[in-house]
This record gives structure tokens, sequence and C-alpha cells, in this order.
């Protein structure tokens, strides 16, 4: 694995650069995910779900998304996981961020359109991942919820997040949501994406490299 070399910052700057690089990397996420939506080949698991949920139940896509990381979050408490900051935030901005992608982008209907958003949709992901993640102010309600599963366990990191996401899957289909090559496609690039966005992205202060 590539060592990751993390943004300089001055220590008075740190959280003015943070907080910033925070919402920018939620709010990209967001776009990113309607791109996804927009080029109809297929979601992130989680995606499928909250699409899965709108289609069965009702309500946006961006809604959904709000509403299951409020829930993800309360599962949080018996495992004394503690929210940070950019926690509150994913929830909060994620969804809203989504919605208002949908609405500005319209539905596509030609293939040479659709790729293209597909591609976008997974590039801007990664990046968006990188910069939330970098900004180390809390993590979001669904990697909170692996690592707390992770440490109560035993389980390796990798099996706990694949059976999570395997998990949000099969219920996303079940609803009827949509799966498809854009969902494999997002398995294999997310992680090498976003690991080079967070060696850009990651803000640590000179101290911490002492």
């Amino acid at each position: 694995m590539a060592t990751l070399v993390p943004a300089r910052t001055r220590p008075g700057r740190a959280l003015g650069r943070r907080v910033p690089q925070l919402l920018v990397g939620l709010a990209l996420y967001g776009v990113g995910l309607g791109l996804m939506v927009r080029a109809a080949l297929g979601l992130s698991p989680w995606g499928v779900l909250h699409q899965g949920l709108a289609r069965h139940f009702g309500l946006s896509i961006g809604a959904w998304t709000t509403l299951t990381g409020a829930a993800v979050l309360l599962l949080w408490l018996p495992l004394r996981e503690r929210p940070g900051v950019g926690t509150v935030a994913n929830v909060l901005v994620l969804g809203l961020a989504t919605d208002l992608t949908l609405d500005v982008v319209p539905v596509q209907h030609a293939l040479a359109l659709r790729l293209p958003l597909l591609a976008a949709g997974i590039v801007v992901n990664g990046l968006a991942t990188g910069l939330y993640i970098g900004a180390r102010l809390g993590p979001g309600p669904r990697d909170g919820l692996m690592t707390g599963l992770q440490r109560r366990t035993g389980w390796s990191v990798r099996v706990v997040r694949t059976g999570l996401e395997l998990t949000a899957l099969a219920g996303g289909v079940l609803l009827g949501g949509g799966a498809g090559v854009g969902t494999v496609l997002y398995a294999l690039a997310i992680g090498p994406l976003a690991q080079l966005s967070l060696r850009w992205c990651t803000v640590v202060s000179p101290q911490a490299r002492n």
C-alpha cells in the first residue's frame, strides 16, 4: 500500500481548512451519487438500498440517504462509538446534495451520455471520499458502524465492511433498487480512487509529524 503524504497546513489554519474541506467533500459525494442515479447503470450498494426504499415507500433518494444515515448512527449507541462534527454533517449534507443534483441533471436515455455520467459519478465519489475523510472531523455513520462492529466482533475490517455492503445491496435489490455494471465498477474503483485522493487531502498539523 502506498504511503499517504498528508497535505501540509499551519497549526492555526488546520481547522480553517478542515471544515470547508469536509463540507466540499460531502457535497461532492452527494453530487457523485446523483450522477450515478442519472446514469441508471447501477449504484453503489448503499445507493441501491436508498433507491429501493424510495421506489417502495416514496420520498426522494436524498431523503432516504439522510434517514438511513440517521438510523445507522443510532446503531452506534450500543457500540459506544462517538460521532464527530463530520459524522453529523455527513447525515445532513449527503442527501441534500444528492437531491439537488437530481433536480439539476435531467434524466438521460442515450447510452452515450449515461456512460460518461457513470464514470464521472464514480470519480467524483473517489475524490470526495478523500476530501471528507482527510478532513479528520469524524467518520461517516456507515464507517463508524464498520469500525464499531470490527472492534466488538474481532472480525477483520474487510469481512465487516463486505458484510455491511452486501446486506445493503441485497436489501436494495429486494426493494427494487438499481444494481448493475455501475455497481461492479464502483466496487472495483472506489478503493484505489479514495486512496489516491487521501494521499493529497489528509490534513495534519506539523506537530502530528513529530
